[in-house]
Parts: C-alpha cells; structure tokens; sequence
C-alpha cells in the first residue's frame, strides 16, 4: 500500500471489527469509504473517523447483490482518486445443528460471509489492476481453521473463506495485490454481545476486543509492499 494517507473500503463498517478498523485507519490519516446494509450507525462511525484524523463516505450497500457493490470503488475513486485497499469484513453468525438448522439462514450466512466477501473483491479488483497495487483484507476466523459444535454452516462460511483468499492471493499476485487474512478468536462486538450462545462465552473468558483486531488490520496493511502478512491469527489469551 502506497505510504500516502491511504484510501479504502471497509465493508460491515457500522459497528464491531469494521467501525474499530475504520477508526484506527482514521489515525494515519485514511480516506474511507463505509459500507454497511444499514446507515443506521454510519453516521457515528463517520464522526469517529473524522474525530481522529481521517475522512469517509458512507454507502449502504448489501454484499450479497454485486451490483450494489459496484458503488464502492467508484466511490473510492470519485472522492478520493483511487483505491489502495478493501476490508471485506462483513459477516453475520449462526447457530444452528446440522439435523434441524434453518436452510434460509444458512443461505444467509453462505451468500453473506463466503460470496458477499467474493462479490467484494470482484468489485474492487479491476480498480487494483489497473493502478498496479492493492491491499485486500478478508475477515476470517480461527473457526476458519478449527471446528466445534455449534456452528457448522458459519465453520464451513469462514473454511471456504480461507481458502478463497489463498487462491486469490496467487491470482492476483502478479498485479502487485496482496491479500491478507485476518483470524481473530472470539471478539467482543455487538453482534456478540446480542447473541444469546456467545455472549456466555465472553463473559466466561477474556475475549479480543474489536480494536484488537483493527490494529493488527492496519499492522497488515502498513508492511513494506515485499512483504505479505497472508494469515493473522489472534487468540485471546485466555479463551473459554
């Protein structure tokens, strides 16, 4: 990524991991294009940036529909003159069993956190090749690695996400384009909180917090551009 204030799109931005990434991006003086399926919490989040040092446009945008993705990068573009990375962080969760889980949910999670995370960089991509560089950053997870019961079809989403991002990086590798992915264990975010099977795990443990992960995000895409951070896994130190 270009050592200029760097310019980028941060999907599932309206609170948890995306809206923590996007502030901590703002204190180097980032660029910001938010989207989210809501702009219900947009509005605060845009604030934030512009509270530390960045700017940002929001966008409500479903990653499920690639046609409404093809806002973002033109909007990178239009505001701010190109596009120096893309957080594909949108996510939603499930818990469910394999023997009596709701087949609509589980096409959310699919459509959601494996294909809207594809949808994204498919959107972005032709903007990155054309400049000659790029930062894709995709939000995996240890469940991405590890498995459990509990969660089989958000395990398979985050599974397929990893390897998705493993055969993109050697796609786009000759364009200048890194890819990244980031596996944080279990973080407390809203989303977490609101859930009535994980919110006993946080408070049973030590979770990461959101800012956590957008360190390490920003720690990623501020390596030297030799360099290719292609897997992240954080841990709490204590996990449940």
């Amino acid at each position: 990524m270009p050592s200029r204030r760097p310019i980028g799109i941060i999907t599932g931005a309206g609170s948890g991991i995306g809206a923590a990434t996007a502030v901590e991006f703002a204190r180097i003086g980032a660029r910001l294009v938010l989207a989210s399926l809501s702009t219900d919490d947009l509005g605060t989040v845009v604030a934030a940036v512009e509270a530390a040092g960045g700017q940002a446009v929001p966008a409500q945008v479903d990653v499920r529909s690639p046609s409404e993705l093809e806002l973002l990068p033109r909007l990178a573009v239009e505001h701010f003159g190109r596009l120096d990375f893309l957080f594909a962080n949108a996510g939603i969760l499930d818990h469910s069993a394999v023997a009596d889980g709701d087949p609509d949910r589980w096409r959310s999670v699919i459509e959601t956190n494996l294909l809207g995370a594809a949808y994204t960089v498919r959107a972005a991509l032709p903007t990155m090749i054309e400049q000659g560089w790029g930062d894709i950053v995709l939000t995996a997870s240890i469940a991405g690695r590890e498995t459990h019961v509990g969660e089989p079809i958000y395990i398979a989403s985050k599974w397929g996400l990893v390897g998705f991002g493993h055969a993109l990086r050697k796609e786009v590798a000759p364009h200048g384009i890194r890819v990244i992915l980031i596996e944080p264990g279990l973080v407390d975010t809203p989303a977490t909180r609101l859930d009535g099977v994980t919110r006993p795990m946080l408070e049973a443990s030590e979770p990461l917090l959101a800012e956590d992960v957008a360190r390490a995000v920003v720690y990623a895409c501020t390596q030297p551009p030799h360099v290719v951070l292609s897997e992240v896994t954080i841990r709490p130190r204590r996990e449940p």
